[in-house]
C-alpha cells in the first residue's frame, strides 16, 4: 500500500501541535484525514472515518487519551496507535503499552521519529515500540521484589508444568518450589496461579 492510501487521524488539543504533525506526515506522503482537539470528539472521528492510524496525547480536556487507545484498540485490533505525550517517564510509557498503544514517543522527538512510529503502528499494530521500552520493563519486575529463584519459578507458569516438574527442570526440591510460589503470590498480591500468571503477563514479567 502506498503511504497516501493510509488514512491517519491526529488527536491533540493544540491546533499548532496538529498542524506540525500534519504537515510533516503529508510531506511524508500520507492522508491525514481528520483532526480531534478532545476524547469525545476523538471517539466520533474514530467511529465516523476509521482512520488506519491515530496519533494521540495522553493529556486531553475531557479525559485522558488513553481511554481513547483502550477505546479504539477494543473496536479494532489493526488500527495502529501511537502516542504522542510530553509525559517523558517509565509510568506512561507502561501505561500506554497495557492499553494497546503500538508506538509510544514524546513530542520532544524530531518529527522524523514521530513519522516512523507512525509507519510502525501501521505495518504491526499489536507490537509495541519506544524508547525505553526494554529498561521500563526491567524497573518494573524490580518493583515487585522478586528474586531471581522466583523469576525462574515464575517463568514456568506459562507452560503449566506442576510445582514437580518445576522442581525436576531447576534441581530442587517440590517443597522449595512451592515456598517460591507462596511467595510470588504474596509479592504480586494475589491467590494462585493463574491470577500470578494474568498479573505476570499483564506487567510483562513473563514472556
Amino acid at each position: 500500500m502506498n503511504t497516501s492510501e493510509i488514512t491517519i487521524l491526529l488527536i491533540d488539543d493544540h491546533d499548532v501541535v496538529r498542524q506540525g504533525l500534519k504537515s510533516a506526515l503529508t510531506h511524508a506522503g500520507y492522508s491525514v484525514i481528520g483532526e480531534a482537539a478532545s476524547k469525545n470528539e476523538a471517539f466520533a472521528q474514530i467511529a465516523h472515518k476509521k482512520p488506519d492510524v491515530i496519533v494521540v496525547d495522553l493529556s486531553l480536556p475531557d479525559g485522558s487519551g488513553l481511554e481513547v487507545v483502550s477505546w479504539a484498540r477494543g473496536i479494532s485490533p489493526t488500527v495502529g496507535i501511537v502516542v504522542l505525550t510530553l509525559h517523558d517517564d517509565e509510568s506512561h510509557l507502561l501505561a500506554s503499552l497495557q492499553a494497546g498503544a503500538s508506538a509510544f514517543i514524546v513530542k520532544s522527538a524530531p518529527l522524523h521519529e514521530v513519522v516512523a512510529a507512525v509507519s510502525h503502528a501501521f505495518s504491526a499494530p499489536l507490537t509495541f515500540s519506544a524508547q525505553g521500552l526494554r529498561a521500563a520493563i526491567e524497573h518494573k519486575k524490580v518493583g515487585f521484589k522478586l528474586t531471581a529463584r522466583e523469576f525462574q519459578v515464575l517463568a514456568f507458569l506459562p507452560s503449566g508444568k506442576t510445582s514437580q516438574q518445576i522442581a525436576q527442570e531447576l534441581f530442587i526440591s517440590e517443597a522449595t518450589v512451592k515456598t517460591h510460589l507462596a511467595s510470588i503470590y504474596r509479592k504480586l498480591s494475589v491467590t494462585g496461579r493463574t491470577q500470578a500468571l494474568a498479573v505476570a503477563l499483564k506487567n510483562n514479567l513473563v514472556d
